[in-house]
């Protein structure tokens, strides 16, 4: 059984993943969400992640997320049912909180375990530019669910020391998944994140991830910024709560780096 994504063939599905925690994940998924709503796209987050970090930061209330991707998953609703519009003209979510974390036990039991969201997704005919999951930090059933929906995966990485020993394990993966579940699969790209110019560690990794992985490597590195920290306990993405901060503008850069490889696909 392979994913048929033709009911969805103008939208692109990309996972936002990296079994390591704290690599600015979410905080790519949700700003990159905001800066392609911003030039027009039509953008759905899916929270994939039991923290629910993507919802907060996108103003989710806790008290407000009693249909979810845990309840698309498990078919007590369907996908249109559970998605929610943000406050951002163009971009929706369909949130997650801790019930999700139960899914992982779920599913190992379940009919077509790999396919719950990629089948979801097709049945609800969604009418999207871009659906962006963000994933939980493990490469267990919700992030294979993930990549089995998906047409590629964005890759956070952050320049650190084992950067580059985490993501070598990840892409074991990806390519066990394209082999066996989802052949259309591809590296969508990796993010530098948490740049420090100042750290020479920073600059070495960074140095030695363009070396080993080439042109996959975005142009674009998100810095260090504290502007970027705050705004998601203000329940909003880094670009509505302080658009000129440096974080913000990277992830400016980066949408635009994102659309033009879609020009490039669509060539």
């Amino acid at each position: 059984m392979t994913p048929d994504q033709q009911s969805m063939s103008h939208t692109r599905v990309i996972s936002i993943a990296n079994q390591k925690g704290g690599v600015g994940k979410t905080t790519t998924t949700i700003n990159l969400a905001t800066a392609l709503a911003a030039v027009r796209k039509s953008v759905l987050v899916i929270d994939l992640d039991p923290q629910g970090n993507a919802s907060t930061g996108l103003g989710v209330a806790s008290n407000n997320r009693d249909k979810g991707s845990y309840q698309v998953l498990s078919g007590q609703i369907l996908a249109q049912e559970a998605i929610q519009k943000t406050q951002i003209p163009g971009l929706f979510i369909i949130p997650a909180d801790m019930n999700l974390a139960g899914a992982e036990v779920e599913l190992v039991s379940a009919d077509y375990r790999e396919y719950r969201l990629q089948k979801a997704l097709e049945n609800a005919g969604l009418d999207f530019d871009y659906i962006l999951i963000d994933c939980p930090p493990a490469l267990g059933f919700l992030t294979i669910n993930a990549l089995c929906a998906s047409h590629s995966i964005m890759v956070p990485l952050q320049c650190e020391f084992f950067a580059l020993e985490g993501i070598s394990h990840l892409m074991r993966t990806i390519e066990k998944v394209k082999a066996s579940l989802n052949p259309i699969l591809e590296v969508q790209g990796i993010v530098l994140t948490m740049y420090d110019g100042r750290n020479n560690l920073a600059t070495m990794v960074a140095d030695d991830v363009r070396k080993y992985f080439g042109d996959i490597v975005y142009k674009t590195m998100i810095p260090r910024n504290v502007r970027v920290s705050e705004a998601p306990s203000h329940g909003k993405p880094a670009l509505i709560y302080d658009m000129r901060c440096a974080g913000s503008r990277a992830y400016i850069d980066l949408a635009s780096e994102v659309l033009k490889q879609e020009q490039s696909i669509a060539a």
